[in-house]
């Protein structure tokens, strides 16, 4: 068997951490896959007001975490080989950062080499009503081959819950990946 897939998590300080914990709690169960976790100093503020403390330790979850700080770490690096990078949720002031190319921290740095690279970067930003500011750099990131995945709420598949409807959620993410994920897709029953 050959080396693990290798997957960076970035987890900006916007709202929806929740949705980081269960997409990491998803790819626990694929062995054939490694998470590299970079969150924020702002993510960890967030996660103080939305996890209770006993789900706060993302870090538990993944397989290799990294200090936003530090500037040297793998992820940094085009030669540090991984497969794609999701940022979820994505806030609106580090999407501002991967399109402007200002790349202060680890987790700015390393969405600017995986688009360098041309790795799949998949950017999931949590803010509403999005600004002239925000749409612009959605879609020139979109243009230059970045997926914009935007945490949706979805009724089709019989979803009754928030816990139903982020298991939903994780599922098309995954989808884009093509990790597979068991959810409820359109026109399975």
């Amino acid at each position: 068997m050959g080396r693990k897939h290798r997957l960076i998590v970035g987890v900006s300080g916007a709202s929806g951490i929740a949705l980081a914990e269960a997409l990491l709690r998803e790819l626990r169960g694929h062995e054939d896959w490694e998470t590299h976790l970079i969150m924020t100093a702002g993510a960890r503020i967030t996660a103080e007001y939305e996890l209770s403390p006993e789900r706060r330790s993302l870090e538990a979850l993944a397989d290799v975490t990294y200090r936003e700080s530090d500037i040297a770490a793998a992820p940094a690096s085009g030669s540090f080989h991984t497969d794609a990078m999701i940022i979820l949720p994505c806030s609106m002031k580090t999407l501002a950062g991967i399109h402007s190319g200002y790349a202060e921290n680890l987790l700015l740095r390393a969405a600017d080499v995986t688009i360098k690279e041309r790795r799949p970067l998949i950017l999931c930003p949590r803010e509403t009503p999005l600004s002239p500011i925000h749409l612009r750099n959605l879609q020139e990131l979109s243009l230059m081959g970045v997926s914009v995945v935007p945490p949706m709420m979805t009724f089709y598949g019989g979803e009754r819950t928030i816990d139903d409807m982020i298991r939903h959620f994780i599922g098309k993410l995954l989808d884009q990946l093509h990790i597979d994920c068991d959810y409820q897709r359109w026109g399975e029953s």
